[in-house]
């Protein structure tokens, strides 16, 4: 069955028959990428034309329609439609139009998936390390005191049975100036599989700070995790009491939607640690 998403992403999942699309997604930002504008993105100024006063000529880009996107999306394959997805999010400026294009690729791919037939599979399959792209909840207010340099997914898993583990590695600048305090932040919680594929999160949520080895000791912990808080997407601070349904799977490429009161059709997009390299910048020659 094909389902799709007025809104924003379509995430078919292989347990409900319902979809409800988050009222989040417009606000949703690729968080904790590593990307360099490139000199052509950032100088948006033209030069002096010489002709006087005389207005710039202007290029008119004509917006695709939702409609347009989503028959070119669905005319590549998924591996096209991975490698755009992947080229696209770490450039994302925050336009509308970006998140469209987000929406067309993702639709498609979860259109063309044929989810895991055993509970072998999937397990084998989500196992490891991910990598957190992108999201489509909205996030807080970082500080300028605080920069998290990766957040990391670990899946452990035995039969019906598993552990989500979502670590986040974080610099902190207690005087404004330097950052002399560092460490990882890590959120664990266990989960069943008791209905299809669903993920159900259970509620021994366990929050752990670690600092670095010759790092500089916070003088406020307690405030240091608040600002954690501020700087994750919520559904990965906090997964207790929700499910996520596995809407998008392959060797280095995974997409998930939460269902539950709090977050419901947020969805998180992953890549398997080591096994694609983002590069956002562009060469300009």
């Amino acid at each position: 069955m094909t389902r799709s998403l007025s809104f924003f992403v379509v995430l078919a999942t292989t347990t409900s028959q319902a979809f409800s699309p988050s009222s989040n997604w417009g606000n949703g930002i690729p968080s904790y990428r590593s990307a360099s504008l490139s000199s052509s993105a950032r100088n948006v100024a033209s030069s002096a034309s010489g002709q006087g006063f005389a207005p710039a000529k202007q290029t008119v880009h004509k917006v695709k329609t939702p409609e347009e996107l989503k028959s070119e999306a669905m005319a590549l394959t998924p591996i096209q439609l991975k490698a755009n997805l992947l080229d696209v999010i770490p450039k994302m400026m925050g336009t509308p139009e970006e998140f469209r294009l987000v929406e067309s690729y993702v639709n498609a791919l979860e259109d063309k998936f044929v989810p895991p037939q055993t509970l072998g599979f999937l397990n084998m399959a989500m196992v490891g390390d991910w990598q957190f792209l992108f999201t489509t909840n909205q996030i807080g207010r970082p500080s300028p005191h605080l920069r998290l340099t990766e957040l990391v997914q670990r899946i452990e898993c035995e039969n019906f049975d598993g552990k989500l583990t979502n670590e986040a590695t974080w610099d902190l600048s207690e005087d404004g100036t330097a950052f002399e305090s560092r460490g990882k932040f890590t959120s664990s919680i266990t989960y069943n599989i008791n209905q299809g594929a669903r993920m159900t999160i259970n509620e021994d949520h366990d929050l752990t700070v670690n600092i670095a080895k010759g790092s500089k000791l916070p003088s406020d912990t307690q405030g240091l995790v608040g600002l954690i808080r501020r700087a994750m997407p919520v559904e990965l601070f906090d997964p207790s009491d929700l499910a996520l349904d596995t809407t998008y799977l392959d060797t280095d490429l995974r997409i998930v939607r939460f269902t539950g009161e709090r977050h419901e059709g947020v969805r998180n997009i992953f890549i398997r640690r080591g096994a694609v390299e983002i590069n956002p910048v562009s060469s300009v020659d």
